[in-house]
């Protein structure tokens, strides 16, 4: 048996293991994502973060053109060849998605954060509102803090740079009380991809293979420290997006910085208001003249940015992403980037904003 057979026949082993360890998700949760798993990122983040630009967007770079050189010199194999091929694809992806199981996707299979922190997981549609309310009397007091005209968004005075920089200190406030949020050895980066995220939709990756964080640094300013947070904590092993949502807003909040503060917080608050008015549209129409003209700028800058780059390639990316993350226990694909309002509700119900 060749070694491409032997990788081909590999690859669905593979899948069929890593769906049985879906069943024993407090398993995974100590032996992989707080066992091998810290040294791994750990490792990638201390190699990588020696670079100031992103290693996993060369190496993606590298694989694509290396992918469609060997598609063109293949191109007159097809008829005779078409069998060897096919099984040469299947073996690259058997080694892909070995690494990309070891390096980081396991994380999928962990345990839930809502179990780990030992907070509710439902919520009713009165309580989502009531917290909703908290929320915009603490975004607006933040906002307060920074513009004293409650008209004017704010302008966020750092670059993305200084982001990067001050996001581990964030981090550092929050690892004091929950040491499983602890984040060290940084390598946060700006994606040389930036405009084709923006065209695709979305604020960052992170690289499961480097384990950099990757941000789209055309994003507006103030909305970037929560984009960063959450890449933030995917590379400390979260991969579901809403514990992703919920873990970058803590992150912010606990900042000492004021604008990471409002990022945190006006993040949440543009969330909630969007899920309030998937049941009830009235009503969140009536809870935005309690919050702050300015905030609201601040969520009309982010609506132009976004139809700024909107076109079809967005509805293909998604549909592609909507499905990778139902195949990876998130059954509410890209829905689950909200489903963090829960997290929020129950995590607050009994605490201070």
């Amino acid at each position: 048996m060749t070694r491409t057979k032997l990788l081909a026949i590999l690859f669905p082993v593979q899948i069929a293991f890593v769906s049985l360890l879906s069943l024993f998700p407090e398993f995974v949760e100590r032996w992989y994502s707080n066992g091998i798993f810290p040294y791994i990122s750990t490792f990638e983040r201390i190699v990588f973060g020696l670079f100031g630009f992103s290693i996993g967007d060369i190496i993606y770079g590298v694989v694509i053109i290396l992918g469609l050189r060997w598609f063109w010199k293949t191109r007159k194999t097809w008829r005779k060849k078409y069998g060897q091929n096919l099984l040469t694809i299947v073996a690259t992806l058997s080694v892909v998605y070995f690494l990309f199981t070891l390096l980081w996707a396991l994380n999928y299979r962990r345990m839930p954060l809502y179990k780990k922190m030992g907070i509710e997981r439902d919520y009713t549609e009165q309580q989502l509102i009531d917290f909703t309310k908290r929320l915009i009397i603490k975004t607006n007091a933040i906002h307060t803090q920074i513009e004293k005209n409650d008209t004017i968004k704010v302008a966020s005075p750092y670059t993305p740079a200084d982001i990067y920089r001050l996001a581990p200190k964030a981090y550092k406030n929050l690892g004091k009380d929950f040491a499983y949020f602890a984040y060290e050895h940084e390598s946060i980066k700006s994606s040389l991809f930036s405009t084709t995220l923006s065209y695709m939709g979305f604020g960052g990756y992170l690289n499961p293979f480097t384990n950099e964080a990757q941000v789209n640094m055309k994003l507006p300013l103030y909305n970037l420290p929560a984009t960063t947070c959450h890449e933030m904590s995917h590379q400390i092993g979260y991969a579901n997006e809403s514990e992703a949502n919920f873990i970058g807003f803590m992150a912010n909040v606990y900042s000492d910085d004021i604008y990471f503060k409002y990022s945190g917080y006006s993040f949440a608050l543009r969330y909630c208001i969007n899920n309030i008015a998937k049941f009830d549209e009235a009503k969140a129409k009536s809870l935005l003249p309690l919050i702050h003209q300015g905030i609201k700028n601040n969520f009309k800058e982010s609506r132009e940015f976004n139809k700024k780059y909107e076109s079809f390639i967005e509805d293909i990316f998604e549909y592609f992403y909507d499905n990778y993350l139902k195949m990876n226990k998130q059954k509410d694909g890209m829905e689950t980037y909200s489903k963090f309002t829960g997290l929020l509700v129950n995590y607050y119900k009994d605490k201070e904003l």
